[in-house]
């Protein structure tokens, strides 16, 4: 488009302008040679997937995969996936790639996720590992490098992992990032870059960034409070203190219970049995509690005492926090209460715009008529259930009609 404003009078475009354009067609098209794609699968050759993708056997009744498009779609053969089939099981598959290392290169992870049975618990996540991972013994304690996605349980738990592993032990991020839950397909994706910056993108839309020394905690601080410093004795970071002036009231103290004189013994109690008899205990009425004088500011308030710093002497920078060799493996190790999640559309690369291309032209182009499809299935569902209640009302008024003429020609 910004080629063709630069054409020549006449509407032919100018010699130069000719070849600028065919400079920048090359460029694109070296460009996108030059994207390594590590890892894609899109489940377009019906059942072959079963070849490329290995179910783990750690133990036994572990939850099934099926290929479908699911209940609703935009497209029944592009928008094919894993889906889980079975609810309350454990799910464990992986496919293997030929290994690499992102060492100064940009990762970037990226799939599909469809709650279509709007999933109540369960996970939605994917995991990266290196090629010695066993896949036939995958589970939740198998090491990973990468662990991305959402994760869903409840009111409270409605979230995007971001967990990287560092010195064999994982670090998840310190942000919370909110995942989608309304039942339609949705992209994440995740972008980890060499100078050590990530980014986290829904939809090709970027919901967090940052630098991964700062957000997850793979080093010690670089900065610590000074040992040698101590805060000023007279120092006073009381907000509110008790006011002097307010003294307790002479009737405040009431006891917490008090015998319950209104209570007569009973004409049968047997002191031998039951020993003395005492009036039961009631709670006082008249009880106050503890007596506290109000609060007021605290006049001589100076705030937070900023303790001095000092740079930590435990720190040591590590400029490939970022990287990971002989990646190889990318699966699926889930829970699910309520089976019917779709995963497609997988892409391991090092090139971001080939990554966000190839989410417009999966997710991008089906997105809008599978929300399409949804509402006309909803309507339809809608329909029908009008038709049977109306039905069920006529025939329950024809019943009635016909009691109440019975009923006049008996009386």
């Amino acid at each position: 488009m910004a080629a063709a404003g630069l054409r020549g009078r006449g509407g032919r475009a100018a010699p130069a302008t000719v070849a600028l354009r065919l400079a920048l067609l090359l460029g694109a098209a070296l460009g996108s040679v030059q994207a390594a794609v590590y890892f894609q699968e899109q489940f377009l050759d019906g059942d072959n997937w079963q070849k490329r993708w290995m179910n783990s056997k750690y133990k036994p009744g572990l939850g099934k995969f099926k290929l479908t498009a699911g209940k609703f779609y935009g497209d029944p053969v592009r928008d094919k996936g894993l889906q889980t089939s079975e609810n309350s099981k454990f799910y464990a598959i992986s496919s293997r790639f030929k290994p690499f290392s992102n060492k100064g290169k940009t990762l970037v992870i990226q799939y599909t996720v469809k709650h279509e049975q709007k999933i109540d618990c369960g996970g939605g996540y994917v995991k990266i590992f290196s090629s010695d991972l066993d896949q036939k013994n995958l589970s939740a304690d198998s090491r990973y490098y990468i662990m991305f996605g959402p994760d869903i349980c409840g009111s409270e738990t409605k979230k995007v992992h971001v967990i990287l592993n560092y010195k064999n032990k994982p670090h998840p991020i310190k942000k919370l990032i909110r995942c989608k839950v309304d039942g339609y397909t949705h992209l994440y994706t995740l972008i980890i870059r060499s100078d050590q910056t990530y980014e986290v993108k829904i939809d090709n839309k970027m919901v967090a960034s940052g630098n991964l020394e700062d957000d997850l905690d793979f080093l010690p601080p670089k900065k610590i409070n000074d040992p040698t410093v101590r805060k000023p004795t007279d120092w006073d970071d009381r907000i509110q203190i008790d006011d002097p002036n307010d003294i307790k009231p002479e009737d405040w103290d009431e006891p917490e219970y008090i015998m319950d004189t209104s209570t007569k013994k009973p004409e049968d109690w047997d002191e031998a049995v039951n020993g003395e008899w005492h009036y039961p205990m009631v709670k006082n009425p008249l009880h106050r509690g503890e007596w506290k004088p109000r609060q007021i500011d605290n006049p001589n308030y100076r705030g937070v005492w900023p303790h001095p710093q000092i740079d930590n002497p435990n720190y040591s920078p590590d400029f490939n926090i970022y990287s990971y060799e002989n990646i190889s493996i990318i699966g699926l190790d889930i829970w699910q209460v309520r089976a019917g999640t779709i995963f497609d559309n997988f892409l391991i690369t090092d090139d971001e715009v080939y990554a966000e291309d190839f989410g417009d032209e999966t997710w991008g182009e089906t997105k809008g008529p599978e929300k399409e499809m949804n509402i006309k299935q909803i309507e339809e569902e809608q329909e029908k259930e009008r038709v049977t209640e109306e039905k069920y009302f006529k025939q329950r008024f024809k019943k009635k009609l016909k009691r109440k003429k019975e009923s006049g020609k008996h009386r």
